[in-house]
């Protein structure tokens, strides 16, 4: 089959296509076209704290080591480390991530400046007491960049229920009623926030929390890893939608989420990276595969996580967990053109006989991409970024490390 892309839309699959005088052709001989990658949790800022992590628990590892070196860190200093970000997605096949952090404009700055699509906010928290200062920067972003540009949208983050006063959570479930945004938010990712949660708010389970103030907004819940069965029942009935991070979750020490439990009560469960401080990278074949296998061995069931699924959950889940699924995360005609070519015709994935899907989960690496289009414009061709220098980029985050550490 052919596809045809116009004003970044795609507007023909058909076996053979006329094009217009002038249009770029594409020869994907050996290759899969399929839909860009949905990194559904990220921190995009946080590529400058790769493997900062040995040896620390997640609490610590925030307080005693991330957060001092936040403290120092500058607007240029956001943009450079987004902008690395950007790179190593766009070189391995993510086409839309979903970025909670601070200094946000500079992030946009990145992905307008590299052509990466992006769902941003401002994280609000009650960390040393500026939860309502927090919750006016966010709501100058909204003001600022809702409806402004096509590749950036927006969702209410709340850093988790750990960190944010009920008061604070209140306030941003009101705001993202009235402005029709999703809420993205830390939850249960280990077992000491579920305590910290169940004494701050007086609940038998987080959960509680949601059923009582988010039950009519739409929820993205990066980790999900400390529920129960019950639990998983409520978030069900609640049509919640769950990022689960499964090298993150392993880095950490958090455990293993049940995701194959999620999958059969009918929740929509999408896959991210977290930030490379604790996921270490953004390739989203990595995140598949362990994704996949966790389930399979952990619960002694070969038959959990079909690999076809898994790529669900990689593209059109994440679509639908932040709201683009009419836009994007499947190639159909009048859709945005966000596609990826993966090269088949590599040591790691010959020879072909075996199921796609399954060579794509388990055996694809980032480095397998050879296109990356985003919006139908050509980002990467033949592993080469267009108009962008990455080794400056390098340079400049080296610098900012070597400054704040």
């Amino acid at each position: 089959m052919s596809i045809y892309i116009q004003n970044g839309k795609i507007t023909e699959i058909a076996e053979e296509i006329t094009p217009n005088m002038g249009a770029h052709i594409i020869d994907a001989e050996d290759k899969v076209c399929m839909p860009g990658f949905v990194n559904a949790h990220a921190h995009l800022s946080m590529s400058i704290f790769r493997e900062t992590l040995d040896g620390y628990s997640l609490q610590s590892w925030l307080t005693d080591k991330i957060w001092p070196m936040e403290d120092k860190l500058t607007h240029e200093d956001i943009y450079y480390a987004s902008m690395l970000s950007c790179l190593e997605m766009i070189s391995t096949g993510t086409t839309l991530a979903n970025d909670q952090y601070f200094m946000t404009e500079d992030t946009i700055r990145a992905a307008l400046q590299t052509g990466m699509r992006l769902q941003v906010t401002r994280t609000v928290n009650d960390v040393a007491g500026f939860g309502m200062e927090r919750m006016e920067e966010f709501a100058e972003l909204v003001q600022k960049y809702k409806d402004r540009y096509d590749l950036i949208t927006l969702n209410a983050g709340i850093h988790g229920l750990y960190t944010t006063k009920e008061e604070t959570v209140e306030k941003m479930v009101e705001f993202a009623k009235e402005n029709d945004l999703p809420i993205h938010m830390h939850f249960c990712e280990n077992q000491k926030e579920v305590e910290d949660i169940k004494n701050e708010y007086r609940v038998q389970s987080p959960v509680d929390v949601l059923m009582k103030h988010f039950k009519a907004t739409r929820n993205i819940l990066a980790h999900v890893v400390k529920v129960s069965t019950e639990d998983i029942k409520d978030l069900s009935r609640m049509r919640a939608n769950i990022v689960h991070c499964p090298i993150s979750n392993l880095k950490l020490g958090c455990g293993i989420a049940k995701v194959q439990e999620m999958l059969d009560e009918g929740i929509n469960v999408a896959l991210g990276t977290d930030g490379q401080g604790s996921g270490s990278n953004l390739d989203m074949f990595e995140t598949m595969k362990f994704a996949a296998l966790l389930q399979k061995g952990v619960f002694e069931n070969p038959r959990n996580m079909d690999s076809y699924e898994v790529l669900k959950m990689a593209t059109i889940n994440g679509a639908k967990a932040l709201g683009l699924d009419r836009e994007i995360g499947s190639i159909e005609e009048g859709k945005t053109a966000d596609i990826i070519l993966l090269d088949l015709n590599t040591e790691v994935m010959a020879p072909n006989k075996g199921s796609i899907f399954a060579n794509i989960v388990y055996n694809a690496k980032g480095s397998n991409v050879s296109h990356t289009i985003i919006n139908g414009k050509i980002l990467m061709e033949d592993r080469e970024f267009l108009g962008i220098d990455k080794y400056e980029v390098f340079d400049k985050c080296e610098e900012i490390i070597d400054r704040i550490s």
